[in-house]
């Protein structure tokens, strides 16, 4: 997933950070860092890291209170993520490109390659707490950003769960993004703050557990940590809302060795087998 999608996209984003790098003063050097489908590409810059996205033109401002901008207004500093340094902003024809300078995190991040976990990473206690204590927090900031809007959950769920929408979704300021790409081992770091907003209750926690149901040491590590939300009801929902996200993905032609453990929690938390994947398009 985290790989230029073809070579023009390739070679129109490497010219788009070498652009933000001249207009910043940036140096940068090492090997590039691509984010979903080559849609964004960071290298280091001393001690800096320089990150650019590009997006379609129509929308080629960043909305207020979103994104990294917003996390560097609204979310506490006692929050683990990367200082945002400066920003940068322009077009081209067809594209918009957005242009992030942030403090270099040194820590390595857990899953560089994919989101999923392939094997247990080790983490110690105090990693643990640390997570749970930044997510803690980041629930108490306020936020008008909704991510998973209502009407998509109640497309969602008879498509990908083979279930009725609840009927309410209670919410909590989240991550959004939360896998193990985004996450850096000791000390912990949160990256990637574009899509942080409201989010079903219990969201979180079931991403990260979508994501590392091939290794059962570490989702069990997950249901303890989070027992306390993802045991209740409307935690239960956040996970589902999750699941259907990951199997659209599935849909999609993602995560192809992930896919059956996806499907079988679904099934352990609904008693419903999920539909045979088929590439849905639902507006989010």
């Amino acid at each position: 997933m985290n790989w230029p999608e073809d070579e023009a996209t390739e070679t129109r984003m490497r010219a788009a950070h070498d652009h933000a790098a001249s207009r910043l003063g940036l140096v940068c050097a090492g090997p590039a860092a691509w984010g979903y489908l080559g849609r964004t590409i960071g290298r280091r810059a001393g001690d800096s890291w320089l990150r650019v996205a590009s997006v379609p033109v129509g929308n080629p401002h960043r909305p207020p209170g979103e994104g990294i901008v917003g996390a560097a207004q609204r979310v506490p500093d006692t929050v683990p993520r990367a200082r945002l340094i400066a920003v940068l902003d322009w077009t081209r024809p067809g594209y918009a490109y957005q242009a992030d300078v942030t403090q270099y995190i040194g820590a390595p991040v857990i899953a560089p390659r994919r989101p999923d976990l392939e094997r247990d990473p080790g983490l110690t206690d105090q990693w643990w707490a640390d997570l749970r204590r930044a997510l803690a927090q980041l629930a108490t900031v306020e936020t008008p950003t909704v991510r998973g809007s209502d009407s998509w959950i109640a497309k969602a769920f008879p498509t990908f769960l083979g279930i009725p929408a609840p009927a309410r979704i209670d919410r909590v300021t989240g991550h959004a993004d939360l896998h193990w790409g985004n996450l850096t081992a000791d000390p912990l770091t949160l990256l990637d703050w574009e899509r942080w907003g409201r989010v079903p209750v219990g969201y979180d926690p079931g991403l990260l557990h979508a994501h590392s149901l091939r290794v059962p040491a570490v989702a069990a590590r997950i249901r303890a940590e989070y027992a306390h939300v993802l045991d209740t009801p409307t935690g239960r929902t956040g996970e589902l809302v999750a699941l259907a996200e990951m199997l659209q993905a599935v849909a999609r032609g993602w995560y192809p060795e992930l896919a059956p453990h996806l499907a079988a929690r679904a099934h352990e938390l609904t008693g419903t087998r999920p539909p045979e994947p088929r590439n849905a398009e639902l507006a989010r």
